[in-house]
């Protein structure tokens, strides 16, 4: 038997309902609701674990028995008749018939990687998008309007960092960077039209690990959703901030989910645990403009966040991922866990000797004691400390960037989470479009690099690494 947990909008969230079904029920009812509001919750079925969830989650054989996951290249689905088709655009979902209107809103393949995502997090439901600033522009848009500020770490990944500084400012929504990214410097920023902290886990470039607890009380304290980027926790493999009291997690899947390099994908997971309710958010409490009157939080509960995400913005903005990206994410999904356990191991002893070298400092690595972040990483963190360092080339910016060019094996790109081994020089790429101020706030320096660690061996990676050193 299969169990299925769901709340209604005025239920405590741990008291879930469970509703039981045998396996082709459960089949059928997944081709008859909408995939994303009655997700199967297969993080709690039997309790399985991260590996087995990786291959199997959101998915049993369809009519064809087919083993392997499907592709369905298509953009519209044919209605049954006219009311089928205006049920669905009613977000009216009715056993028996299919619950799928356009790519753009939902597709089945799309459908078995948001609900492995959503496993794989510990959430109750999944948006998968074109990219990962797709899910983070989404989610913001999901939660505020002109006016509305949020509070965020200021240790953001240079794309992060343009979007909610520039883009967002020109939309009136304001984002309001914290001394850091500790809960007394956040709550200095949170007024009557805060709506959301944000934070990075393993920030990029620090890799700073937020204290996720103190955050998610600060935010239940002001009745705001505690928004949580994990791209560096590897789809939920190292860290899960849902079970810390994240609302919300936004991640790129072009990273290690999908792992190879291949394809472009974001993600957004709905904790469930969230009082859209509570009536500081009206686009859940109140009528919909968009959606003749519809009031998300009374119709769809502890997954209103993830269904308003795709009946108004993935409808007005559009930023679905192809069925193709999905497919080649879920490859990369099935064997998540292996790549990130030899990568972690890799990036370990890569960081040590680094640490001991004569033409490298400041050697970033959670993994290392002396990092300021190594305690909160052992806290948060399971299975490794992550897959990427950073360090700093004696010498200055020049020998930084000949020492760059001089690698032969390591990619120079600007990626992470790939199979190969790639280095970043972060102040003239990912954060180039930063002041000198801006970048020295989020740990990026002149000759400062940042190396994500693939699945060459060992002894390749730090044979390349030294003969760029005799270079310089």
């Amino acid at each position: 038997m299969l169990y299925l947990y769901l709340n209604s909008p005025n239920e405590d969230f741990s008291q879930s309902r469970i509703f039981t079904y045998s396996l082709i029920e459960v089949k059928n009812l997944f081709y008859r609701i909408f995939p994303v509001f009655l997700q199967i919750n297969f993080c709690k079925m039997k309790k399985l674990h991260f590996e087995t969830l990786q291959v199997h989650a959101g998915y049993k054989p369809d009519q064809t028995n087919s083993c392997g996951i499907p592709i369905y290249p298509t953009t519209a689905y044919s209605f049954d008749s006219s009311e089928h088709g205006s049920d669905l655009f009613n977000l009216d979902f009715k056993e028996g018939v299919s619950p799928y209107i356009y790519t753009r809103l939902n597709n089945p393949t799309n459908s078995i990687f948001e609900q492995r995502m959503a496993a794989l997090e510990g959430g109750v439901a999944a948006v998968a998008t074109a990219s990962g600033q797709s899910a983070e522009m989404i989610t913001i848009m999901n939660i505020m309007k002109a006016g509305d500020n949020f509070v965020t770490s200021p240790y953001l990944y240079g794309g992060t960092y343009n979007l909610f500084c520039v883009s967002f400012r020109d939309l009136g929504i304001e984002a309001r960077l914290a001394k850091d990214d500790s809960a007394e410097e956040m709550e200095k920023l949170i007024d009557e039209n805060t709506k959301a902290l944000y934070t990075e886990n393993i920030g990029n470039p620090k890799f700073n690990v937020p204290d996720f607890e103190k955050l998610a009380a600060l935010a239940q304290k002001y009745e705001i959703p505690l928004i949580v980027d994990n791209t560096f926790g590897c789809g939920g493999y190292l860290c899960r901030p849902i079970e810390y009291g994240a609302n919300i997690v936004v991640e790129s899947a072009t990273k290690w989910i999908g792992g190879h390099g291949n394809s472009m994908g974001g993600v957004i997971v709905d904790g469930g645990n969230f009082n859209w309710g509570n009536g500081k958010f009206p686009k859940y409490s109140e009528p919909s403009e968009g959606y003749h009157g519809l009031k998300f939080w009374e119709k769809f509960g502890n997954s209103a966040f993830a269904m308003r995400c795709i009946a108004e913005n993935m409808r007005d903005a559009g930023p679905c991922i192809s069925p193709f990206n999905s497919w080649n994410m879920l490859q990369g999904v099935e064997t998540l866990s292996i790549r990130v356990d030899k990568m972690c191991q890799t990036t370990m002893e890569v960081a040590k000797w680094l640490d001991q070298h004569a033409k490298a400092y400041e050697v970033c690595y959670l993994g290392l004691e002396n990092n300021e972040y190594h305690e909160l990483a052992k806290k948060y963190m399971k299975n490794g400390f992550g897959c990427v360092l950073t360090f700093r080339v004696k010498g200055g910016y020049e020998k930084t960037v000949k020492f760059v060019e001089s690698l032969d094996l390591i990619t120079h790109l600007t990626n992470i989470g790939d199979v190969r081994t790639v280095i970043t020089h972060p102040a003239s790429t990912t954060h180039r479009q930063m002041d000198e101020q801006a970048q020295a706030a989020a740990g990026v320096y002149p000759d400062l690099l940042r190396l994500s660690i693939g699945l060459e061996h060992i002894d390749d990676i730090k044979e390349d690494l030294e003969q760029a050193f005799n270079l310089i």
